[in-house]
């Protein structure tokens, strides 16, 4: 298998074939769109599982792709009507309104996770013919568009005798996640043409594809490559050196700043950055002791300075986040929020979070601060309640899986130990950890990051309401307010987007000044290129990795 990989690898470098080889961290989990949630293997999905609208990478408005034209909306019937572009599958068969609804059809009778829950505000697709649908509302969504219409359809002729067996089975939504696809059907730009487990993946041209030749955000869409080879490599070190070699082209993941001072000494090595719509933060459990306490979390996020983390981690190469949402996400972001001890030197912070404490009845045998006022190491912080503070663990992924994660949290533990809390930083493997913080609850603070945030910010009521904490739940930190649910809960159905920004920055303001989450850094996402044989990469938030790239770059 390495030698024929290898073969493959040294015959394209002399082959006039266009062919783009790309490097990826890990193996695709799953070819099945109803299983597969991680990053490699969307990076594969998305080229072949195609959405009615989707986002124009400049504006990052949400614009028609396998629908011809926006969606119209009818208020009084409480419905949109969506108009189908003459596309086809991957196979040649028509693409269709029959599609849209079987897939409807399928988040309904499975309760697919991921889109069920979005999609149960529908109440029933018409299909007036074969390139119009109709989807009426059980009341007024404002993600409707953002959030449904952006979904994923998938083919009626691949998915009906499979869901017909599964429906059928004790396990409905086990069986049809098992599934084994070996060749999705899509109308994407690629189509999957040979796998090979651990080593490559490689995808042809579709064509069929339905935006080949068409301008559509204002660029005149390819493909104009033949193909797509996907290596997989275990190690960043291992795939840098192939980028630098030149055995690939890109390495679609994120490298860490480690790297940069070698890359930009290539001559035939670009590097992007751009900003991620992404969150990177520190969580508690705020179900119990010591944490149920909100004087003690502003205390916290008064003593983390996020400055540091983000020259000393991340070497410049982000931002520090004040908000749930990312201030790159202008027209919801929130710059009104608390800020706590932004601005302030360290001794500023020690100070004002010490009479934060002080104020709500926290003692210790040695404070922080002594009687002339000078900043000392403290020790033995006592709760109002006056018995001693227990030992505390921030649960972090280890460094191998994220060293920025895992060393904030070792800072943070320090900045807490000066006040004298006894902060134990732990990392934690990353599968463990989600199982311990989203599912047993048996833990007292932790860190973690989501990558990946959608650009409407619904998020802010799935990751804070009260319904939302349970096993497995979004809300990880316990967080219960009934204001801020009322405000969850209005949100979602105010059509009037200025009505509803309002809400959007009500709920930022009281997520921060509540403390179950202290946001601390959105990091840029580094990429790099070799141009020896390609170039025209299309860079957006979330960087060069996208479909409009892989539509729009040349050889040379």
């Amino acid at each position: 298998m390495v030698v024929f990989v290898a073969l493959l690898f040294s015959c394209q470098k002399t082959s006039k074939s266009t062919l783009i080889k790309i490097g990826l961290p890990e193996e695709p989990k799953s070819l099945n769109i109803w299983l597969s949630s991680d990053a490699n293997s969307k990076k594969i999905l998305d080229q072949i599982y195609q959405p009615l609208y989707t986002r124009d990478p400049n504006t990052l408005e949400i614009i028609p792709w396998l629908a011809k034209e926006d969606p119209v909306f009818n208020e009084q019937e409480l419905s949109y009507t969506v108009k189908l572009r003459d596309a086809k599958w991957s196979d040649g068969s028509q693409f269709t309104s029959e599609d849209v609804l079987f897939t409807k059809k399928i988040f309904f009778d499975f309760k697919i996770p991921r889109y069920y829950s979005t999609w149960k505000v529908i109440k029933r697709i018409e299909a007036p013919d074969k390139q119009t649908v109709v989807f009426y509302l059980n009341e007024p969504s404002a993600i409707f568009i953002s959030r449904v219409l952006t979904t994923s359809i998938v083919s009626k002729k691949e998915w009906e005798q499979v869901a017909a067996k599964a429906i059928e089975t004790e396990k409905p939504l086990r069986f049809i996640q098992d599934y084994l696809v070996e060749k999705p059907l899509g109308t994407g730009p690629f189509t999957l043409f040979e796998y090979k487990k651990g080593a490559y993946l490689h995808m042809k041209k579709n064509p069929y594809f339905f935006g080949t030749g068409k301008k559509i955000a204002g660029f005149l869409l390819g493909p104009y490559v033949d193909s797509l080879l996907f290596k997989i490599y275990g190690t960043s070190d291992v795939a840098i050196l192939a980028l630098k070699k030149g055995d690939i082209d890109f390495y679609w993941w994120d490298i860490q700043p480690g790297y940069l001072e070698d890359l930009k000494k290539q001559d035939n090595i670009k590097i992007f950055l751009n900003k991620k719509s992404a969150l990177y933060y520190m969580g508690f459990n705020v179900r119990k002791p010591p944490f149920n306490d909100k004087i003690l979390r502003q205390a916290i996020a008064t003593l983390i300075k996020k400055e540091f983390i983000l020259t000393r981690i991340l070497q410049n190469y982000g931002t520090p986040m004040h908000s749930i949402v990312p201030e790159g996400n202008q027209f919801w972001y929130n710059p009104n929020v608390e800020k706590f001890g932004h601005g302030q030197t360290p001794e500023e912070r020690i100070k004002a979070a010490y009479h934060l404490l002080k104020t709500a009845g926290y003692t210790w045998e040695i404070p922080p601060l002594d009687d002339q006022g000078n900043i000392v190491k403290a020790s033995g912080i006592r709760l109002p309640s006056g018995d001693p503070m227990e030992k505390f663990v921030i649960l972090t992924p280890p460094a191998d899986y994220d060293p920025k994660r895992a060393f904030a949290g070792t800072m943070i533990q320090e900045w807490l130990r000066d006040m004298g809390m006894p902060a134990f930083a732990r990392p934690m493997s990353f599968n463990s950890l989600i199982d311990t913080v989203k599912g047993t609850h048996e833990f007292d603070a932790f860190i973690l990051g989501y990558g990946h945030l959608n650009l409407d910010p619904d998020y802010l009521r799935s990751f804070f309401s009260s319904e939302n904490d349970k096993p497995r739940g979004w809300n990880m930190s316990g967080y219960k307010n009934p204001d801020y649910d009322a405000l969850a809960d209005q949100q979602i159905s105010i059509i009037d987007i200025e009505a509803r920004k309002k809400m959007i920055w009500e709920m930022q303001k009281i997520i921060i000044q509540d403390v179950p989450y202290i946001p601390l850094y959105n990091p840029h996402i580094i990429e790099a290129v070799s141009t020896d044989r390609f170039g025209g990469w299309i860079e957006e938030v979330d960087g060069i990795g996208n479909i409009w790239s892989l539509c729009m770059v040349k050889p040379k």
